[in-house]
Formats: structure tokens, sequence, C-alpha cells
């Protein structure tokens, strides 16, 4: 089928809200914020307020006001920046004690040899996009090491946990070959490796759709992370929740937070931002039903 949609002004996209039953109070506030936020991207927000229509078109539930959307981005982008806060120290920690592991444990460049990875195939195009990463950093650290050293190509692993992705992180993490160099790098967490491997591939998704500014706080994800058995506080937070969701990515990011910065006061500022979502927002993102009842969700 051959896309034929014609654009739409932005005096017609408040017509068309208006036709499928939003309240549009204040046509320049709306005009403002289709112009710099854009129609397709607060169309995401408006869709918990949709209902079915008649003729098969889209409607929205009697009384949906454009504050009430925009409300509900706003509390959504703070949300993912609040996310995006955890995430950045979180990685730099899991960063940190893989570094340091593979240095300690195998020299400097030993993190480079396939003897330690379960899968050939898989480390060659890990170590190929290192490559690539590598020669496009800009970092004084990069210039520097390309500039005295011929040898080996690719810097020490201490410098490789600067410049590689987080999601290629999560691979050279989750592919070694030895449970037990990943049972060490996991063991600071407080995890079994298997639940920070997994929670490190999840992180790097959550990490991209907040760095693109994606819509994160009733999404669906796709790849979901591992429901730990232990520690039991963790366990018991996770019980019952639906794991597509974002509760569990974010008892988790608490979990580590308490660990890297024990002063953190991140859990209590999230409880108060939930307060102020205008829909049901713990039920659209997977929180089980007495949540506010379990310890890992107290506060002060």
């Amino acid at each position: 089928m051959k896309f034929n949609k014609p654009a739409t002004s932005i005096d017609d996209q408040i017509a068309l809200l208006r036709r499928r039953g939003m309240v549009v109070n204040d046509e320049a506030t709306a005009r403002h914020y289709l112009g710099h936020i854009s129609y397709y991207r607060l169309r995401a927000y408006w869709l918990p307020f949709e209902v079915p229509a008649a003729d098969g078109d889209h409607a929205l539930t009697p009384g949906t006001r454009f504050e009430d959307v925009l409300a509900l981005y706003v509390f959504g982008r703070q949300l993912r920046l609040m996310v995006m806060d955890a995430v950045e120290r979180v990685e730099v920690a899991i960063r940190a004690q893989w570094a340091h592991h593979m240095a300690m444990t195998y020299g400097a460049h030993g993190y480079l040899e396939q003897t330690h990875y379960g899968k050939v195939t898989r480390h060659a195009a890990a170590v190929a996009d290192l490559t690539k990463e590598f020669k496009r950093s800009r970092d004084t650290f990069a210039e520097h090491y390309r500039a005295k050293y011929t040898s080996p190509k690719l810097p020490p692993v201490w410098m490789a946990a600067e410049v590689m992705s987080f999601g290629l992180l999560s691979k050279f993490l989750g592919d070694l070959k030895l449970r037990a160099d990943r049972q060490a790098i996991a063991r600071p967490f407080g995890l079994d490796e298997k639940v920070l491997t997994s929670f490190a591939h999840h992180m790097s998704h959550v990490r991209n759709i907040c760095a693109h500014h994606g819509r994160l706080w009733n999404r669906r994800f796709t790849i979901r992370m591992a429901v730990p058995r232990s520690p039991a506080r963790l366990a018991i937070a996770l019980r019952g929740a639906d794991d597509r969701y974002l509760h569990n990515t974010l008892v988790m990011l608490d979990h580590l937070l308490t660990i890297v910065a024990p002063d953190t006061e991140w859990r209590e500022r999230l409880v108060d931002h939930l307060a102020t979502c205008p829909l049901p927002a713990p039920a659209a993102m997977g929180f089980p039903a007495d949540w506010q009842n379990r310890q890992a969700w107290r506060v002060g």
C-alpha cells in the first residue's frame, strides 16, 4: 500500500482533536505545544484517553482536555529524566566493576582474547563494533592512545569501558565464558550473575529509549529483565508485578542505587512523582495492586 496521507496544519490538527472530543480551551497554548512538541509525539499521550468510536475513527473520553494530555506528557518526561539519572549512576558502576575485574584477572588487554568468551563469532562482532567506536572517539585519552601506541590497536580495558556504548558493554559482559567471571562482577551488586547480565541488557534498551526522548512510563518492553530470587527483599518487591512494564526496572534501579549511592533519595522522589500523574500510573506501569504496602516502596 502506498502512503498517501496529506500533511496537516496545526490549526487543522486542533480542529481534528476537537472533532474527536478533546476540549481545547486555550488555542494559543495548544498551538504552541503542537508546534514545539508535535502532534505525532503527543499522540502517544492521548492514547490512554481514547475510546472506540461508532464510525470506527478515534474518539476521546468525554471531557478530556488538552491540558490533561500535556500533564501526562510532562509526567512522562520528568519520569524519564529520573530514570536516566539512576541509569547513569548504575551504568558507571557496572562499567567500573567489569573493567576492574577484567584488568586484574586477565591484564590490560585480556578482554580482547577470544578464549574468555562463549561464542567466537559474537566476540569478533563485539570487537569490530568497539574498533569503530574507538576510531570515532575524540576523547583526549583516545586520541593520545592512537597517537602514541601502534599495538594493540585497541586500548586497555579501563579505556575501552569509557569508549564503548553500554549496549556493547552488556554484550562483552554477558558473553563471558566463565560463570566465575560474571559472578565476580555481579557480587558487589548483591545479585546473581544471570540477573545482572539480564538487567544490563534490559537497561541498555531503557537507556536508548530515554536518550531518544521516547515514551517510557507505560511502555511494554520487548527486552525484559530476569526476575531475581534473591535477595529476599528484592524478590518480594517484584512478586506479582507485570514484568513487561516499568515497575521491575524501577525496583532494580532503586536496589542498585542503594549500593552505589547509599545516601540517595531517589526512591523518595520517585514515589512523590508517581502521585502527580493525572492517570492511575502505577497500574499502567505494571505495579502490583499492593505496591504501596511493600517494604521496597516505603519511604521515610
